[in-house]
């Protein structure tokens, strides 16, 4: 209870710069932060067929197999579920959602905003829906999801560099709103 009163957002002040820049783009791009979505690191062999069948059954689905995908649930049921049928099999399953946020650029302009400051392919035919790729934004590790084909990407930041990142955005956007004003 105590802690839930003490959550603060780590861009909490950055909600008006963003509001801004959304208005001032229209239905181009809207830019918020997602505050507390829930995360959860597992970690298991995904060679030991046994677990990852007792993980599956435990969920109700299964987990993604390829490489820099994604699957999506309740954060409670998942990681309930993951505790469970990971058992006693070697592995941990970690509540990891106060160590980032996530930066939501929605809209036509979200890929080429990202586009400037991250080295990777974010063009459709490469990087679909369920995709994600931990890499660089500007000088910031980051995880770079499409959540939506909208487009909707998902920029999950460590809280520590969460302002470095809200300002690149900003920066960036301000820079697509000087070169193209028309777009």
């Amino acid at each position: 209870m105590i802690a839930e009163k003490l959550k603060r957002s780590p861009l909490r002040g950055h909600a008006s710069q963003f509001a801004a820049a959304s208005d001032a783009l229209g239905d181009r791009l809207a830019i918020r932060e997602l505050a507390f979505l829930s995360q959860v690191d597992l970690r298991a062999d995904p060679g030991d067929v046994a677990v990852m069948e007792r993980l599956r059954a435990g969920l109700g689905f299964a987990l993604p197999q390829i490489p820099n995908t994604t699957s999506e649930d309740q954060q409670e049921l998942i990681e309930g579920a993951l505790r469970s049928a990971l058992s006693d099999a070697p592995g941990a399953v970690t509540d990891v959602s106060a160590t980032r946020t996530v930066v939501e650029l929605r809209g036509p302009l979200a890929r080429d905003v990202l586009a400037t400051g991250c080295p990777v392919d974010l063009h459709p035919r490469v990087f679909g829906p369920g995709r994600c790729a931990q890499t660089l934004l500007g000088k910031a590790q980051v995880i770079v999801q499409l959540a939506e084909p909208t487009p909707a990407f998902w920029v999950y930041v460590r809280s520590s560099f969460a302002g470095y990142v809200a300002d690149w955005v900003l920066d960036a956007v301000a820079g697509e709103m000087a070169v193209k004003p028309d777009r």
